[in-house]
This record gives C-alpha cells, structure tokens and sequence, in this order.
C-alpha cells in the first residue's frame, strides 16, 4: 500500500450519496410500494440467477428506460392495492439520493492536490446532480452512456484510460464488496465506502507520498 496514486475512481450512489437502502426505503413508503414483496421480485435481478438480466442490460443502456419501468411496475404492488404508477417511476426512485457534501468535498481536496478524479457509476436512466461535477472530477464515466457496467472489467480499464493512467496508479471507491474486488483483481488499491471519514482516511493514507505526514495528504 505504499507510494503515491495518481488517479481517484469513485462511485455514485451510496458513495457520494446516503446509503443505497435509505433511498430506496423513502421511495418505497413515499409510493406506498409493499417493500417486502418488493425485496422478493428484486432478489433475482441481483443474485446471478437471470440468464438475460433485465437491470444489467438497463445498465448498459441495452433496453429503454420506459420500458424497464413498465415491467417492473407491473411486478410490484402497492399496499393501498392500486397498481404502481410506471411513469417515471425510476425518478422517484432516485429522488432521494441526495449530495453528500463532504465526500465531494474529499474528491474536490484530492483533485485539488493534483490527482486526477473519475465517476465510475453504474446507471438505471436516473438523473445525476451534474452541476456537482465540474468541479469535483476530471472525467465522468456512466455505464448506459458508455455501453458497459460494473463489475465488468472493461469499463474500469475504459475508465483509467480515459484517465490517462494504468489501474496500478489508481484508487477505486465503491459501497459495494464486489464492484472493488474486480478493480482490485486488475492492481488498484479498493476501498470500500462505509463512511466518509474512514475513506477519507484511507485515502490520505494511500495518496501521499512516502514520508509525508498524515495531516498533510488530503
């Protein structure tokens, strides 16, 4: 874990956003979704057992967003026993995924310190607060724009590409265990988000040059 990198990968959701289960539960009760029947018909979308995944090919930009929208919502039920409303049931979704301003922040001071900063996101067709953007990353990678997804490992190399860096030189944020295993697996340093003080920590840890005290790094 010595020696300094280069470049900062980071998520969207659940990094740079409150957890992913906080959104999706105030989405849920503000809809008036029944969240257990809902967790059941999520469950094969997430645990490898669909051949052709709807939500991976949503990822990619493979399907129409108005499309996935309609048959998940034909799927679910809601506990006033009325059907679930399709249109633009993915922006509700996602309404709740607000800034969290000090992890933009931790990517804005390491940038600021001279690393080069990408977003690494996996998307559903939801909206993204962009106007954050400009100044916190160098490059903005979204899966459905590029026609790849997480945990494949082409989109972290077009990802470091566009950097301009090899993964070696590289940092990878993410929330999810096994979307750091793969940036991993390709020689960057992961660290799994929990919170932002702990990455901001290990970052400051792994960024820095040799020598350099802690306080200083980012």
């Amino acid at each position: 874990m010595n020696g300094a990198r280069r470049g900062v990968i980071s998520d969207w959701g659940g990094v740079l956003t409150p957890p992913l289960l906080d959104g999706i539960r105030a989405w849920l009760q503000a809809d008036r979704i029944d969240a257990e029947h809902y967790y059941e018909v999520m469950r094969p979308y997430f645990d490898g057992s669909l051949p052709d995944n709807p939500v991976h090919a949503l990822e990619r930009g493979e399907i129409d967003t108005g499309e996935f929208e309609r048959d998940l919502a034909a799927l679910l039920r809601c506990t006033h026993g009325g059907p679930v409303v399709a249109d633009g049931l993915i922006h509700r979704m996602f309404s709740n995924f607000d800034p969290v301003h000090d992890m933009y922040e931790t990517i804005r001071s390491v940038r600021g310190s001279g690393a080069g900063t990408a977003l690494l996101s996996n998307s559903w067709g939801n909206g993204y607060p962009r106007e954050h953007f400009e100044a916190t990353f160098d490059t903005v990678v979204i899966s459905g724009e590029v026609g790849m997804r997480k945990p494949e490992e082409r989109i972290y190399l077009h990802t470091c590409e566009r950097m301009g860096l090899s993964p070696r030189d590289c940092v990878f944020i993410d929330d999810l265990e096994h979307n750091v295993a793969t940036a991993e697996s390709l020689g960057m340093t992961g660290i799994l988000h929990t919170d932002v003080a702990s990455t901001r920590r290990k970052l400051s840890r792994f960024l820095a040059p040799e020598g350099e005290p802690e306080r200083r790094r980012v």
